[in-house]
């Protein structure tokens, strides 16, 4: 297994990381978290994300291969097996952020 280091600026894993900590990565790979949505059932359900937003969160989620949409014409998007493998990650981290979003709010 290649050793990564996160710290360095050509990291592939900091590259990764960088791609899942986008503004609307996580909220969107969570909104599929349950199965495949349509896209305007995932902007209701991600409240206050613009169409513009989404789209291009989609389309950077379709290309890194972590969202998969098999019919181009109104298919709904979902997981891939790579997608679904970050679940336990980001729900970890959802958790993290709910328990503690009064005490990070208040600094």
């Amino acid at each position: 297994m290649t050793e990564y280091d996160v710290l360095l600026a050509d990291c592939p894993a900091r590259t990764t990381l960088e791609l899942i900590s986008g503004s609307w990565m996580i909220v969107v790979l969570v909104g599929l978290a349950h199965g495949p949505q349509r896209y305007s059932d995932l902007q209701r359900r991600a409240g206050g994300i613009t169409k513009k937003m989404l789209t291009q969160t989609l389309a950077k989620a379709v290309g890194s291969g972590l969202v998969v949409r098999p019919d181009r014409r109104g298919g709904a998007y979902a997981l891939s097996a790579l997608g679904d493998s970050l679940l336990v990650p980001l729900t970890a981290l959802t958790t993290w952020a709910e328990t503690h979003a009064d005490e990070l709010a208040e600094l």
